[in-house]
């Protein structure tokens, strides 16, 4: 096992106030220097490559994130989503977190890894930088993993409480990836509707405000899973927000910890079984520290396994 990250990425700074702090990361950092996550092998995150970029993201987007990064202050891409000075070197770290780790497990130099990283990435489009997501950290490892590595089947699955509309947008036309989402709704960004099934590669399962744990485990054990089962990819990525916790601000889903060991879990079986354990998964939301702190923890000891 190992865990990517780089201290670049607590420099990106969103703002006073704002839901995204580089506070989220020390949460998790600080739960991930317990005893029991000493024998995780600790890793600098690299940049990532123009060319891992562009496989997901259009050249012109990149052209566009690069060139907005300001020498001071800050500059405001959408309502949400800001860019300060740290900003562009934290999302080069973060998008090539998920990248060295899709490397590492498919040289088979370890089986599964965990990016923490910042600013978030699932709800970054081909084109557009939204929902406080600069580039699309998971999509871009799961283009690293089709291009690079020649691989036939890559799963995307997305636990946060927000649709990953961006994931869904950059590869609804690519049956060589699934995408598998459990999501509130309604909710921003406002997609991941049941109907929604791109190249017939994509899954979706909204849950209404208030659902909890029967709830979420229902529609992962009748629907998700089984499809993911189905597909049989060859490596797991994924999008690990911790957001549809009880105690999180930004939505009204109720699930607690145990519900995180349980969805991890069952992803372990499934990568067992399909994908010789190859698991990467890169931290997205969750915006109360404590219940970030112990949801990621547990999920990284059930990755462990």
């Amino acid at each position: 096992m190992r865990l990517y990250t780089h201290p670049a990425c607590l420099d990106h700074d969103p703002g006073v106030g704002h839901p995204e702090s580089p506070a989220r990361l020390r949460a998790v950092l600080q739960a991930l220097d317990a005893p029991q996550f000493a024998p995780i092998e600790r890793m600098e995150a690299p940049h990532a490559t123009r060319e891992q970029l562009e496989r997901a993201h259009g050249i012109e987007y990149v052209d566009y994130i690069f060139a907005s990064a300001p020498s001071h202050g800050q500059t405001r891409l959408d309502p949400d989503t800001l860019m300060s000075p740290g900003s562009l070197e934290a999302a080069l770290r973060a998008a090539g977190a998920a990248c060295a780790a899709t490397d590492a497990v498919l040289a088979r130099e370890t089986r599964r890894a965990f990016c923490a990283v910042r600013p978030p990435g699932h709800h970054a489009t081909r084109n557009e930088a939204m929902g406080f997501c600069l580039f699309n950290s998971v999509a871009v490892a799961a283009a690293h993993a089709l291009g690079a590595h020649r691989l036939d089947r890559a799963a995307i699955v997305d636990f946060d409480v927000h649709h990953g509309n961006g994931t869904q947008a950059i590869f609804r036309h690519d049956p060589r990836v699934v995408y598998a989402s459990s999501h509130q709704m309604p909710l921003y960004p406002g997609t991941g509707d049941a109907g929604e099934h791109g190249a017939g590669n994509i899954f979706n399962a909204p849950l209404p405000p208030g659902a909890g744990s029967d709830e979420f485990r229902a529609v992962w054990e009748e629907k998700l899973l089984p499809e993911l089962d189905l597909f049989r990819p060859q490596l797991l990525l994924i999008s690990a927000g911790f957001d549809a916790h009880a105690h999180d601000p930004l939505a009204q889903l109720q699930l607690g910890v145990d519900d995180y060991t349980w969805i991890t879990q069952r992803l372990v079986e499934l990568a067992d079984r399909h994908a010789d354990g190859r698991i990467v998964s890169a931290l997205e939301g969750g915006y109360d520290l404590d219940a970030l702190r112990e949801s990621a923890a547990a999920h990284v000891v059930a990755l462990m396994a």
